[in-house]
């Protein structure tokens, strides 16, 4: 088989993004040749082998939903997908864990319930029981396998031919096994990941031998990280996959345009030049017939209701229906007048008391009835009617907590409603609290139900007649619309427009008395309402009304009614006609030929043609004429937009445009002939309504005609419209009072229009035609499109088993000033992760072909968890409301941000460096000063320091034992506080003693050999290192291994044992026993160690003599640290570098023998380490230490401690910052009790070796000012290898202070000072005062010349107490010799620099400093070696994952790096798994906002599984090498396209 990647051309870190990031479509790449390529393309469609088809009966309908079907247009899809078919799946398939992939049985699900299906929604029952779908879906599979195993064995023989087919994924499958060999894993084979040899090309630095074991994750032994990676590693595999997919060309780059050095300017979309423009001449409105006046057309409504209900009170109104189809209830016109007048007269005399009724003409009511109870409901709306208050239809709220029933609330509230009409069943079946009372709803105001039934109101009196006057305008009734971010609003339609709409109906539909018309829809609001309660009334016609819940039973009913009534007219939706087709089949004794008209509500949406077309197909032999199917236009604000008139004329065909889809994304018809792929066939809806005006002005800004051939919205004139959003003068004005203008600004007419809300245009003949709704549309760089039309491509790509048919949502969100396009489908219960991925890469394919866009997210969700509108249908809004905030709970996403996001700023191009010569100039001329601080000079402090005069700290300690032997230097405490150990000057003194005598005599040690020193954080610590020094050895201390974790804790001690060449350790009698214990053995060979000596036995005498140096550069100790990068890295120590660092900080901090100072640090390495051991025998103070891991079990331990010995200078780290402050937080008051006061501390400094963590210090501070604590005490110090203190914040000199700075300036290397607050604003800490006798200067890290004042550059550092270097036995000094003795490249050229690896920057300030001087204070922003380069920028890690924890609450943790240009994100989830699939979208929306890149893979994982080193970094490079040697076990890894 053919290589399957195309190897890759140089190194990926090179090409990485500069290679436009490529378009999803190029992940399917050529095949190698087969046989069957020859086929004519007729022969593609799936044919099956004659076995199946007994079982495989494809129906010609059926099996995909009509209502959304276009034959056209599944075969464009198709035909669409089969250009990519011959090339091969490239999408890296995301990895879940297992317990997230949990394949139910199908008993344990129920079929999403479609129960009521309002917009356009719902699947038949039937079709998850008994129809032949399902069944044909089980046998589909086994059809697919068999047909998979046939492909792999026989490709050349003639089955070959079926083969090649539409099964695609058979064939691919095919494929794989035929090309891959599957490794034996427990997992079933990953079918998207080719493991072949040959298929994936690593870098691999010369001379890495792959016999290496790959170590286990979370050592420090991972010294170098990333590429060395193993081939069959399966994660690397796919990033590799990943990295080749985007590799591939995109469409072409938009036209250059200049980038300010500055400003990452996002990409603006340049328009398209080729892009269709309007040509046509400007439209002319459009006038509808006159509204002839009948001479009998009553008055008003109440008008006809008075007159039918006393002339011919026996004529049936009404019939409802049960869910057997069995009439339950006929209501007479005589019924509805009698009952109507009953519910008036209770209404306005039976609520409140005489003197204050509750409710006057005028008011609002809410009308709460349920959809299978027509009949109480109209009686309720015309009671309103007569007693002259406005009824206002609602849904039954059936939970507190429906979707979209709290802006129902605020609607209800906003009208001033307090009364809610409803049915005795309705009242009953309402949440009760146990009292009885029914609670008030979420949002919704404090209502009096009231139950309509006729037996529980009281008769009005015998002189008690409803005011029966003509339509005036006075508001009639208020319908409520829901837009499109889910608000809820009232449309108000006065008495006038509703006897006129009623009129117009009747006059455009033809309808006569005694008339029988079928009503399926919804008849509380639109054209259920207007046909099935209002014009029915007006014309005493007979309404069968058909409740969904019937529907759902029997799809049939309603053609079933209108055969046995002989109805005239039914009015339903493509969905009604799309059930009658599944299930049409058992019915033979159908005729409908007394239809004259079969109104189709939603024959605005351009989808409902196929619907149409398919129903005339199968019931034209079962009577139905063509011409009887009439499309309507309405909308919530104009009523009834336009309806096709029934002609009896059958040869004048309807009207159809074939429209090019892309046109259309520009506002523009073209009639589309050749592309045949991507086109929209719209039927027209009829003409304008009789007596009305329409027009179509441009979709934004001013409303202007637009022209002939421009898309626009449709706006109406005509007194049949609504006039207003209840209650809101603004949108009322811009939707209700509209004067559209022509191009040259004449207003069009003296009246105003009405916004329709429909987007479409007038055609020949006054046809209008509608091809979206402007609550649909998504402006995506320019372009509109429509959800719905995004909706029906999704469903024509087939095969169509793995998600619910009407269950599918698209929307758009904003990310990065666009609209992007997230669709969110339900999966059926039965489908494989593998076969949702498959159907999810060919949705994203189709929607790229048809309509060239790209879709930014594809969600699925598990059946059944959408949130519904009342009537079954998905709630929109609120389904992208839980998306943005995390709580959809998918169980399978794709993201294609690299595809879609397409405005991203240019990378940064680096500038050709300046010369030295220059850059002097250029700051000399903007009056920059060369960036330069120093502490004070140590030679010029006149301090009387005893120490001074010796060399070395053994001499200092000898002599304190002869002078204070009975002051006290260390005092340990244990974790309840109380004080474990404590040693003077002379017990130490003597226990070193005795320790040199047993390194002489038991390790027979020579001077100079190193000694490894493994205890816990306490006093034979500090003792066994001045044995150490007294015997002239060299002491490494080293963090014991952990007695829980041996295995990964012990390889690191062991390495560094081995590592710093000791001849020798030292240790407890109890580490000693774990050293050599059976678990121990199992993580390392226990045999190398060197030789144990235990110190709980000393031996009795003293030494001949203590060893003196003969050379203060002479090694004094080794320092070893896994720095955050992961390197484990030791520097040398000599007694000249230790003895003046110990000074630097006596005088920082000003310490005496009187003193006492609390460390609550790790004491192996760093500052940390000086502290705990050597600055008391240096200054003589006293320290309190404490052992950080106490706090785990005490978290108050440490600041008890401080307070109970009124300590004024302490230090911790951030891990023990964060214990106290999330330990402590709700315990401030009962720690003020037990007399907890922090108000003697000065300084309580945070030993650290990054940039300052703000907000955990401020948080801190504002946690324990209650307590004391001085908001200025709290700071931090920095240092790094090469300088274990540069800065600290001392007793003296300016307090701490804070900058903001423009995090996009820093990612150009620049420093910006913007105010706080300000977007993209970065918080910086100055991290403390830089110790006497250090002289800090920054560089530029690639010309190692000196930088202006704020500018960024890697921080070089001159002091006595440098580390003199590395000590290493690998030998590669030579590459990092220059980061111990560094020169400028020009300016001060002479004196020795250590470059400290980490990036930051000075900037004077107007403070002054002790000695009288400008204070400077340094800013470190972050080290060099964790900072990322990405798209020519440079990102430090921590600004994304601040970003990103603030994403979602769930996320805990997060870790950033990256990988071959791919920037990987690692979040903690704290939560259950579920919500895993929620934090991709919201990590990869963050990290486009904030930082401008594209996140190519999010990893989910348990909390703890980010490795943290012993000061509380995060150990990135760690973290990385697990992911790439899949040792992470992650909850779910995407992999962003």
């Amino acid at each position: 088989a053919e290589c399957l990647f195309p190897s890759l051309t140089g190194d990926i870190t090179q090409k990485g993004y500069e290679k436009k990031r490529s378009k999803l479509i190029g992940a399917y790449l050529p095949q190698p040749p087969r046989v069957d390529q020859a086929l004519p393309p007729e022969r593609r469609a799936p044919v099956t082998p004659a076995s199946s088809t007994r079982y495989h009966r494809r129906r010609s309908s059926g099996s995909r939903d009509e209502r959304y079907r276009s034959d056209v247009h599944t075969e464009a899809v198709q035909a669409a997908l089969a250009k990519h078919k011959e090339r091969k799946m490239a999408v890296p398939m995301p990895s879940k864990r297992r317990s997230l992939v949990v394949q139910t049985s199908m008993d344990a699900y129920t079929p999403p319930d479609t129960s009521s299906g309002s917009e356009d929604e719902g699947s038949v029952q039937g079709d998850s029981q008994g129809t032949p779908t399902s069944s044909q879906g089980s046998i589909n599979m086994e059809h697919w396998i068999s047909q998979a195993i046939h492909g792999s064995t026989t490709s050349t023989t003639s089955s070959s031919s079926t083969q090649s087919g539409g099964s695609g994924a058979a064939h691919r499958l095919a494929d794989v096994m035929a090309q891959t060999h599957i490794e034996n894993h427990s997992a079933p084979p990953d079918v998207t990941t080719y493991t072949s040899e040959h298929s994936i090309q690593v870098e691999r630095p010369q001379g890495s031998t792959t016999s290496r074991t790959a170590p286990k994750y979370g050592n420090a032994e991972l010294m170098e990280t990333g590429d060395g990676v193993p081939v069959s590693s399966r994660v690397s595999a796919k990033i590799q996959q990943l990295v080749n997919t985007l590799k591939r060309p995109k469409r072409p780059p938009l036209r250059e345009f200049f980038v300010d050095d500055f400003e990452e300017l996002l990409e603006v979309q340049q328009p398209d030049p080729n892009q269709p423009k309007p040509e046509g001449a400007q439209m002319l409105a459009v006038r509808g017939e006159q509204l002839g006046v009948v001479t009998n057309w009553p008055p008003s409504l109440e008008a006809a209701l008075q007159r039918w209900g006393t002339i011919s009170p026996k004529a049936p109104c009404l019939t409802t229906m049960d869910t057997n189809g069995k009439p339950l209830y006929i209501l007479t016109y005589g019924k509805l007048w009698t009952r109507s007048m009953k519910v008036a007269y209770n209404i306005l005399h039976k609520l409140g008391t005489k003197q204050e009724p509750m409710v006057r003409p005028g008011d609002r009511v809410a009308l709460v009835f349920p959809n299978n109870d027509p009949a109480a409901s109209m009686v309720a709306f015309y009671g309103c009617l007569l007693a002259e208050v406005v009824p206002v239809p609602i849904e039954v709220p059936l939970t507190r907590k429906d979707a979209g029933s709290q802006q129902i609330g605020f609607l209800l509230g906003s009208c001033g409603v307090t009364v809610a009409l409803t049915s005795d069943a309705c009242h009953k079946g309402l949440p009760k609290s146990p009292t009885g009372e029914i609670p008030q709803f979420k949002g919704w105001p404090k209502l009096l139900w009231f139950v309509t039934e006729s037996k529980h109101l009281s008769k009005p009196p015998r002189d008690w007649f409803p005011h029966i006057k003509d339509a005036n305008n006075d508001t009639a009734y208020i319908e409520y619309k829901t837009c499109k971010d889910g608000s809820v609003l009232g449309v108000t339609v006065t008495r006038i427009a509703l006897l006129t709409h009623c009129q117009a109906l009747t006059q455009a539909c033809g309808y006569t008395e005694a008339e029988t018309i079928v009503n399926v829809l919804d008849f509380k609001k639109d054209v259920g309402l207007w046909h099935g309660i209002l014009t029915s009334v007006m014309n005493m016609m007979h309404v069968i009304s058909i409740p969904y819940a019937l529907m759902k039973v029997n799809p049939l009913s309603w053609i079933q009614k209108v055969c046995q009534y002989k109805a005239k007219v039914a009015c339903v939706k493509s969905r009604d006609m799309h059930w009658a087709l599944v299930a049409h089949r058992d019915q033979r004794d159908i005729n409908l030929s007394s239809l004259r008209m079969l109104i189709v509500a939603d024959g605005a949406n351009p989808w409902s043609i196929s619907s149409c077309d398919a129903f005339l197909n199968v019931f034209q032999s079962k009577g139905l004429r063509q011409e009887v199917i009439c499309p309507c236009a309405s909308s919530p604000e104009a009523l009834t937009v336009a309806i096709r008139r029934p002609t009896d004329d059958s040869n004048q065909p309807p009207g159809r445009g074939v429209l090019s889809m892309h046109g259309l994304t520009y506002g523009v018809i073209r009639v589309d002939s050749e592309e045949k792929l991507s086109v929209l066939t719209v039927q027209d809806v009829g003409l304008v309504m009789p007596g009305a005006i329409m027009c179509s002005v441009k979709p934004d800004g001013i409303p202007q005609l637009c022209r002939t051939d421009e898309i626009g919205e449709l706006c109406v004139c005509a007194i049949a419209t609504g006039t207003s959003y209840y209650g809101l003068s603004g949108m009322t004005k811009n939707t209700f009072e509209v004067f559209p203008v022509t191009s040259s600004g004449a207003p069009v007419s003296e009246y105003p229009f009405v916004r329709t809300g429909l987007l479409g245009f007038v055609g020949p003949g006054g046809l209008v035609f509608v091809v979206g709704k402007m609550d649909g549309l998504m402006v995506v760089s320019g372009r509109r499109h429509n959800a719905d039309d995004i909706v029906a491509t999704a469903l024509a790509v087939e095969p169509m088993k793995f998600v619910y048919r009407g269950r599918i949502a698209v929307f758009s969100v904003t990310v990065l000033h666009d609209e992007r396009i997230v669709i969110v489908a339900e999966q059926r219960p039965d489908s494989t992760e593998e076969d949702s991925f498959q159907w999810m890469s060919r949705v994203l394919q189709a929607i790229d072909s048809i309509h060239q866009v790209g879709v930014y997210c594809l969600a699925l969700v598990p059946a059944n968890t959408l949130p519904k509108t009342p009537l079954g249908g998905i709630h929109l809004s609120e389904t992208k409301q839980l998306f943005l905030e995390g709580s959809l709970h998918p169980c399978n996403v794709l993201m294609c941000p690299h595809t879609c996001v397409t405005n991203l700023p240019k990378p940064r191009q680096k500038q050709p460096e300046i010369g030295p010569a220059s850059v002097m100039v250029g700051n000399l001329v903007s009056g920059k000063r060369i960036a330069q601080a120093s502490g004070r000079d140590l030679g010029q402090i006149e301090d009387n320091d005893q120490a001074r005069k010796f060399l070395f700290l053994s001499e200092v300690l000898q002599w304190r034992a002869q002078t204070t032997p009975d002051h006290v230097l260390y005092t340990l405490l244990n974790c309840r506080g109380a004080i474990a150990s404590s040693l003077t000057c002379v017990q130490l003194h003597k226990r070193a003693e005795k320790i040199a005598v047993m390194l002489l005599e038991r390790g027979h040690l020579q001077d100079g050999d190193h000694v490894a020193l493994v205890y816990p954080p306490g006093i034979d610590l500090i003792a066994a290192f001045y044995g150490c020094l007294y015997a002239g050895c060299v002491p490494i201390t080293v963090r014991p291994p952990h007695p829980q974790n041996i295995a990964t804790t012990l390889p690191t001690v062991k390495m560094i044992v081995e590592v710093s060449r000791s001849a020798c350790l030292m240790t407890t009698q109890l580490i000693c026993k774990l050293l050599r214990s059976r678990e121990a053995a199992a993580a390392v060979d226990v045999r190398a160690w060197p030789p144990i000596l235990d110190t709980d036995d000393l031996p009795k005498k003293r030494p001949a003599q203590i060893y003196k140096p003969s050379n203060p550069d002479t090694l004094a100790y080794l320092d070893f640290s896994v720095s955050t990068t992961g390197m484990l890295a030791g520097v040398k120590m000599c007694h000249a570098a230790t003895s003046a660092f110990c000074r630097s900080i006596k005088l920082q901090c000003e310490l005496y023998p009187s003193r006492e100072v609390a460390i609550c640090l790790d004491p192996y390495c760093g500052l940390g380490f000086v502290l705990w051991c050597l600055c008391s025998v240096y200054s003589g103070h006293q320290s309190i230490l404490i052992p950080p891991s106490e706090l785990e079990t005490n978290p108050a331990l440490w600041l008890l401690a401080v307070s109970q010995y009124k300590v004024r200078d302490t230090f911790c780290s951030y891990s023990v910052m964060e214990l106290c402050t999330k330990g402590l937080g709700s315990q401030t008051e009962s720690l003020k009790a037990r007399g907890l006061d922090l108000s003697r501390v000065r300084t309580c400094v945070v030993v650290a070796e990054e940039r300052p963590r703000i907000a955990l210090t401020q948080s801190f501070s504002k946690l324990f000012k209650d307590l004391g604590l001085h908001p200025r005490a709290v700071s931090t110090s920095f240092g790094c290898r090469v300088n274990l203190a540069i800065c600290l914040q001392g007793t003296s000199g300016p307090d701490p202070t804070t900058v903001y700075v423009d995090m996009r300036a820093l990612r150009h290397d620049r420093v910006r000072l913007v105010e706080r607050g300000s977007p993209h604003s970065l918080p910086l800490m100055e991290s403390g005062k830089i110790l006497p006798g250090v002289r800090i200067i920054i560089a530029n890290p690639e010309t190692k010349g000196p930088l202006g004042d704020s500018h960024l550059g890697e921080i070089w550092v001159h002091s006595a107490h440098n580390a003199s270097g590395y000590f290493t036995i690998y030998g590669d000094e030579s590459l990092q010799s220059d980061h111990f003795n560094s020169r400028l490249s020009f300016g001060d050229t002479q004196t020795v620099w250590a470059r400290t690896g980490y990036l930051g920057f000075l900037r004077r300030t107007e403070l002054t400093d002790a000695n009288g001087e400008r204070h400077d204070a340094l800013y470190v922003v972050g080290a060099l070696d964790e900072a990322m380069e990405l798209r020519g920028m440079r990102y430090h890690p921590i600004d994304i994952e601040t970003s990103v924890i603030r994403a979602h609450k769930s996320v805990t943790e997060c870790a950033v790096f990256t990988w071959t240009n791919l920037l990987v994100v690692v979040v903690e989830l704290d939560g259950s798994e579920q919500e895993a699939l929620d934090l991709v979208p919201l990590v990869t929306n963050v990290v486009l906002e904030e930082h401008y890149l594209v996140v190519g893979v999010v990893v989910v994982v348990d909390i703890g599984v980010i490795p943290i080193n012993s000061r509380g970094e995060k150990q990135r490079m760690h973290l990385r090498d697990g992911f790439l040697a899949d040792q992470l076990d992650p909850i779910y890894v995407a992999y962003n396209m």
